[in-house]
């Protein structure tokens, strides 16, 4: 018994959810699955462009302009902003939160039932991620949710609170995004309605996701999700106040820090791709730590699920040329969903390359 007594903590992992793990009291090391050793430190930084939401309305032509200016160099140089003042009330933001939290406190039966069988099941729930590295096989530290909540609305039937609270958060973010979307739009020069037609916006994709990071007791050793770029054209970021999300600028890891009711937003792989290179989808990752649990609620805002997302005509006619591969926009994202999260995989692959 006693050679079997230090495989416990493996055992969970590989039968349970990471929070099963994480509140195992025999545990005191990071399992070998886990193993994932990076440097997670990551340089603070008050750079991160903060957007005025409220400014991108404004009847101050001067105030607009600057807004409009801030965003372009955000997209352009960083590909993450901070956005405030967005009109999403705190207590929506407080509720979903609340809401994905009690959803990962469930029975473990209750969240197996959404255990993922394919990339296109609306409701994904699971454990312990595999990806896979040069020299193994590394499971991720972090229970997750996932679900289509448009142009279709799917949702967990439990807990009940998520389904109503999840319902405006997809709408609320919905129009947010809509509205950033026009005005990236005129900064890229295309005319007003451009991106709504074309990438068929009435019907746009979105994906919930939530995230649950429970304390490591060696956060250097694990990764809670590793460098990658996400599909879609914008993605919104919200978060219980524990701070873990990375981006990387300038090749060096930054720690991201919003303001309370802020929004961390991040141009995807589908924006660079309209944008024929103009706007880059930044690398990002989530880092864990050993003292508090951090939950994370993003929605991914894409084109719709039939739409053929390739670099915008009036840009590629200025470069003379196109960057990128058309495709249609839910087979990216199910391709990119069975790639288990490898970098930039996906965009590399449609990106055309030179004839030299």
């Amino acid at each position: 018994m006693a050679a079997t007594a230090p495989m416990k903590p493996s055992n969970i992992a590989d039968n349970s959810f990471i929070k099963t793990l994480a509140e195992s009291s025999t545990l005191s090391s990071v399992p070998s699955q886990f193993s994932f050793a990076n440097d997670s430190r990551g340089s603070h930084s008050d750079s991160i462009p903060i957007i005025d939401f409220s400014h991108l309305a404004s009847d101050n032509p001067d105030q607009r302009a600057k807004v409009l200016r801030d965003l372009d160099n955000a997209c352009r140089e960083w590909g993450f902003f901070v956005l405030v003042n967005h009109g999403i009330s705190e207590s929506l933001l407080k509720d979903i939160i609340d809401a994905s939290l009690e959803y990962f406190e469930l029975p473990e039966e209750d969240k197996r039932r959404y255990e993922a069988k394919s990339p296109s099941d609306p409701i994904k729930s699971g454990s312990g991620s595999v990806i896979n590295t040069a020299n193994h096989r590394v499971h991720l530290w972090r229970d997750f949710i996932k679900s289509y909540v448009h142009p279709e609305f799917h949702c967990p039937d439990k807990p009940q609170k998520l389904r109503e609270v999840l319902a405006e958060f997809s709408e609320k973010t919905r129009s947010v995004a809509r509205k950033l979307l026009q005005d990236i739009g005129e900064n890229l020069g295309l005319e007003k309605g451009y991106i709504d037609e074309v990438l068929k916006l009435d019907s746009c994709f979105q994906l919930y996701a939530a995230n649950y990071y429970p304390p490591c007791p060696q956060p250097d050793q694990a990764i809670g999700l590793p460098a990658h770029t996400d599909h879609g054209l914008l993605t919104f970021l919200i978060h219980n106040g524990v701070a873990g999300l990375q981006i990387q600028h300038k090749g060096e890891w930054f720690n991201t820090n919003s303001p309370q009711n802020s929004i961390l937003v991040n141009t995807a792989d589908h924006l660079e791709i309209l944008s024929n290179g103009r706007y880059k989808s930044v690398r990002h990752r989530a880092v864990v730590n050993s003292e508090e649990t951090r939950i994370s609620v993003v929605m991914a805002n894409g084109a719709a699920p039939d739409a053929i997302v390739r670099p915008a005509e009036p840009l590629v006619e200025q470069d003379g040329r196109a960057y990128y591969h058309s495709m249609k926009f839910i087979e990216y994202v199910e391709t990119m969903l069975s790639n288990r999260l490898q970098g930039k995989s996906n965009l590399d692959c449609i990106k055309i390359q030179d004839a030299d």
